[in-house]
């Protein structure tokens, strides 16, 4: 009786599907971090050179400080 049970329980467990889904995108969430973690080391010098490169432009367009008349 108990193992007729058990086998029957089994069998519903590995027939639903709707945790399916949420493993999907649960997988596909650790793929992007993945990738992510990866590749944001290199690309974090490049982002920084950028912000360098236009904070260097725009600090030559500002016209200089006055002097403090002290």
């Amino acid at each position: 009786m108990f193992l007729q049970k058990l086998i029957v329980k089994t069998r519903r467990f590995f027939r639903r599907t709707e945790g399916a889904s949420a493993i999907e995108y649960a997988l596909i969430v650790a793929m992007v971090a993945l990738v992510v973690i990866a590749f944001v080391p290199q690309i974090s010098g490049s982002i920084t050179g950028t912000f360098t490169k236009v904070a260097e432009g725009l600090a030559e367009q500002l016209p200089a400080a006055p002097a403090d008349p002290d």
